[in-house]
C-alpha cells in the first residue's frame, strides 16, 4: 500500500501531532469529547493531504511538544479546539 492511503500511518501521524500539543485522544474519547467516528474522520482528512514526509519532519523535529500543529494540517481547527479544552 502506498505511503499516502496508508490508515495505520496517518493514524500515527494524527496521534502524533495531537499528542504534541498535548492532546490525548483517549481520555477525549472517554470523556466524550471527541467520538470514535470524529477521530476517523481526522485520520481520513489526514490519508488525503499531500503533506506526508512533511508531517514525518515535524514529528521528528518535535520530539516531545510543539506550539502548533503543521501550517498545512488539515486538522488544525479541531487540535486546535481539543487543546483549548486540555
Amino acid at each position: 500500500m502506498e505511503i499516502q492511503g496508508n490508515p495505520d500511518l496517518h493514524f500515527w501521524i494524527t496521534r502524533g501531532i495531537a499528542r504534541r500539543l498535548g492532546v490525548d485522544f483517549s481520555a477525549n474519547l472517554q470523556e466524550g469529547v471527541l467520538t470514535r467516528a470524529d477521530l476517523a474522520g481526522m485520520v481520513d482528512r489526514c490519508r488525503q493531504c499531500d503533506g506526508v514526509a512533511g508531517c514525518l519532519a515535524y514529528l521528528s523535529e518535535n520530539p516531545d511538544r510543539a506550539p502548533a500543529p503543521p501550517d498545512w494540517c488539515r486538522n488544525a481547527a479541531l487540535l486546535a479546539e481539543l487543546r483549548a479544552l486540555n
